[in-house]
């Protein structure tokens, strides 16, 4: 990513957060955290990561809850970011928190295995 790129990517992040956990009242969009966001060097597309707690219904139910709101959270971006023409985004999920969650897991299992022996 360009510095620009970069740089709008930070500012939609925070905008983000704020925007999913005040002015969206969808009830499926349950505890959102914004992890990440990759936009294209171009500004066009926008990638936004995203972790959910919950079960995987719950989950699913709040990317379909975002996905339905794509159009509102767009506008919003763009009432508060000043760009030419505000990037297309999409959802999905971050996994790196469960993979994180899954290995201190298992290492945890290894050491409390180290001290039974």
């Amino acid at each position: 990513m360009t510095m620009r790129a970069n740089r709008v990517a930070e500012q939609m992040k925070k905008e983000l957060g704020e925007i999913i956990g005040q002015r969206l009242k969808d009830p499926r969009v349950g505890f959102v955290t914004v992890t990440d966001v990759e936009v294209t060097g171009d500004l066009q597309q926008a990638m936004i990561y995203i972790s959910v707690l919950g079960k995987e219904s719950e989950k699913a139910a709040t990317l379909d809850g975002l996905k339905k709101a794509k159009g509102f959270i767009r506008s919003e971006i763009g009432k508060r970011i000043r760009l030419r023409k505000t990037p297309e985004i999409d959802f999905a999920f971050d996994e790196s928190v469960a993979y994180g969650n899954r290995i201190e897991s298992l290492l945890r299992e290894v050491k409390e295995d180290e001290t039974d022996s």
